[in-house]
């Protein structure tokens, strides 16, 4: 078949058809050659190996006339095979589109994907042809993402995240159909949106979607890449969780989620690739241009920088690996409709030469950017490079991951020294931390577990990790979990340890929906989904790593309802300014510290177990706003009385939430209250009959 072929434009990277035929521009700034190969519908017929054949600047380009939506491409870059120069061309190996936005086949861990020759080093060359072996890039139909309104994050102090994985939550829901399950679609079914909206689910953030390869050492022990933090395509949804609508699924997802009020945060990973370090496969960014796509050490460019972990760092630095990540946030933002993303290892994406950066070329790309200006972003403020931990040093325009609050309540509920002083700066919105620079209270997003590490169940059942079925001999996943078995390690039919690890769990998700900031829960948490001991489920795509609905506790479920219920119709609780102590117009603090007798509270005691906060509005904050509310924290086993605040000519103290018993008091007639031990209390301020 003979093609028209002409030159093209460099100007939109990608595959685009126009409606008469199809424009192809590639980067690549090291290349010789680039080669535009077609294939069968199905991938598996090389048909025609077409050379781009004009190059603009380091953008590679031509247009083909009548080729159709469809068609099935990858490319080979022809240049030097000289890895102790940074260089790793090898045309024999297929490479996706960075910019592809559907694949087509599988990928798979077979030896020709690799640029050199297995058991030789990865200074050898590798004559096999990898097509076979790979996933196809797509040319995209146009209409598949016209007409679609882009996602869009509306500020609220009303906020609640919920963290959830795109297969597990849906995997075993007896609710949602058999077809739906663990799919795009099953997401947004109609059980699921129910049981978000009676949580107050505000947020859904969703472990990685783009497309993502299973690592070859899980695939030899029989084992998946779960979690998905091991992305290849930027712009092409993962397919394993494609419904009955295929890519569309996606988009439909999203319109559902927002029409019951709830946004979409992508969780991305833009900070390292699937191809790992040099002895990892060839299969996009690598044979395209090695030097330009990724960070290599400084007068050894045959070795990759490492600060993620996995191999490879993206050199998010380099101007059009920047483009390539600020093209896909849009692309999600303005075809498939999300309205935040949550960056995995942020750190990574600050960091230039001298370190990181908070003024830095990406985030100053990011708060430039008409379309990324308008939607939410969360840090994970960390990775393990150089200065890696950045917590509370991120632009205002994030907000960030607050791993200090988790360790900081599950220490305090485990009864560790010196944490009551420590959770007193975590109730407060870690002001330690986030103020600066004008940044909100909102800032920080606590939580007291996620998808790495224990859930709240295993929190209370299990004081090491159990990561066996993991294959690493129970070596992986973190050693530090503060977490505590109540007695036995596991299940147990024990009814006082079980009323013990109940009672846990509960306070441990009060004292999240008091605190000030903004509150993420993890899916299955409201239910009591256990992970059996593995705090690094990354490799479980089975029973493990899915929320099991059979066993849901029904009663913990709606105590978290209740507790979401109260943060939304209480302002005091979802202040968006910090609270310092400062007098008000009414000549009150705007946060006061007690002892249960209304005495200032013995901050140097180590094994302080009682904490009694009373909440105002900021000092600073618009007249009337916020009211009052009453916390008491109490870790200790003795119950106790404790004296209430002075309430108003008009008003007064109402039991509103109590970890001891799950049917709350109203109007409390007295100047003190009955607190139990191991528990925590919220009083209300409310008018009086």
């Amino acid at each position: 078949m003979s093609y028209q072929l002409t030159g093209g434009r460099p100007t939109r990277l990608g595959a685009h058809h126009d409606g008469a035929g199809v424009n192809f521009a590639v980067f690549s700034a090291h290349a010789d050659k680039m080669e535009l190969c077609l294939f069968s519908e199905d991938g598996k017929e090389e048909r025609a190996r077409i050379v781009l054949p004009e190059r603009t600047g380091p953008v590679w380009h031509g247009y083909l006339a009548g080729l159709p939506v469809g068609t099935v491409y990858g490319y080979r870059a022809h240049g030097a095979y000289a890895p102790e120069r940074g260089h790793r061309f090898n045309a024999n190996k297929l490479l996706m589109d960075p910019y592809t936005r559907e694949l087509r086949g599988t990928w798979t861990n077979d030896p020709a994907t690799s640029g050199f020759v297995e058991g030789e080093g990865d200074l050898s060359f590798d004559p096999r042809n990898s097509a076979p072996f790979v996933a196809k890039s797509v040319v995209s139909d146009p209409a598949l993402f016209q007409g679609l309104a882009a996602g869009r994050h509306t500020p609220s102090d009303r906020d609640l995240i919920y963290e959830a994985h795109p297969k597990g939550l849906t995997q075993t829901h007896p609710g949602v159909a058999g077809d739906l399950r663990g799919t795009y679609e099953g997401l947004a079914s109609a059980e699921m949106l129910e049981h978000l909206s009676a949580l107050g689910v505000r947020a859904v953030e969703l472990l990685p979607v783009h497309s993502f390869l299973d690592d070859r050492f899980l695939t030899e022990r029989g084992l998946r890449n779960y979690w998905g933090y091991n992305s290849l395509g930027f712009f092409a949804p993962e397919p394993r969780y494609f419904g009955p609508e295929g890519l569309i699924g996606f988009r439909r997802m999203v319109d559902r989620f927002h029409a019951a009020g709830i946004e979409v945060i992508l969780d991305v990973v833009y900070n390292h690739t699937a191809e790992g370090d040099e002895f990892g496969p060839t299969l996009c960014y690598r044979g395209l241009d090695n030097a330009s796509y990724y960070r290599l050490m400084a007068g050894q460019p045959r070795h990759y920088v490492n600060d993620t972990g996995c191999g490879n760092t993206l050199n998010v630095a380099h101007p059009y690996v920047l483009r390539m990540v600020l093209d896909s946030l849009r692309f999600w933002v303005e075809c498939m409709g999300v309205d935040g993303f949550r960056f995995d290892l942020a750190t990574t994406m600050g960091r230039e030469d001298h370190g990181f950066d908070p003024r830095g070329g990406f985030f100053d790309a990011l708060r430039q950017d008409p379309v990324l200006a308008e939607v939410r972003m969360i840090a994970e403020p960390w990775d393990i490079g150089p200065g890696g931990y950045q917590l509370g040093q991120f632009p205002h325009e994030f907000a960030e991951w607050n791993d200090s609050y988790r360790d900081t309540v599950r220490r305090y509920w485990r009864n560790d020294p010196h944490s009551a002083q420590e959770l007193a700066a975590r109730l407060l919105g870690s002001a330690d931390r986030f103020d600066r620079d004008g940044r909100r209270a909102t800032s920080s997003v606590n939580f007291v577990s996620a998808h790495d590490g224990f859930t709240l169940a295993d929190l209370t059942r299990y004081s090491r990790r159990h990561n066996e079925a993991n294959t690493e001999k129970n070596r992986d996943g973190h050693n530090s979990n503060y977490s505590d078995n109540c007695g036995v390690e596991g299940e147990t039919g024990d009814p006082q340890i079980i009323a013990r690890r109940a009672r846990r769990q509960r306070n441990l998700l009060a004292t999240l929906f008091l605190s000030q900031g903004t509150p993420m829960l993890l899916a299955g948490d409201e239910i009591g989904n256990s992970q059996g001991g593995n705090n690094n489920a990354y490799c479980q795509d089975n029973e493990t790593g899915w929320l099991d609905w059979d066993r849901a506790d029904r009663g913990l479920q709606g105590f978290v309802a209740h507790l979401s219920a109260f943060r939304r119709a209480n302002p005091v609780l979802r202040q968006t300014r910090f609270l310092h102590g400062d007098t008000r117009a009414d000549g009150l603090a705007d946060v006061e510290w007690r002892d249960f007798d209304g005495g200032p509270l013995p901050w140097r005691d180590p094994g302080l177990d009682n904490l009694c906060l009373i909440l105002r509005g900021a000092a600073d904050a618009p007249e009337g706003e916020a009211g009052a509310a009453f916390l008491v924290f109490n870790r200790g086993d003795a119950a106790g009385e404790v004296m209430l605040p002075d309430a108003p000519e008009g008003s007064a103290w109402h039991r509103a939430v109590d970890t001891d018993r799950l049917e709350q008091d109203a109007r409390i007639a007295r100047d003190t209250a009955q607190v139990a031990g191991d528990s925590v209390v919220a009083f209300i301020l409310a008018k009086a009959p």
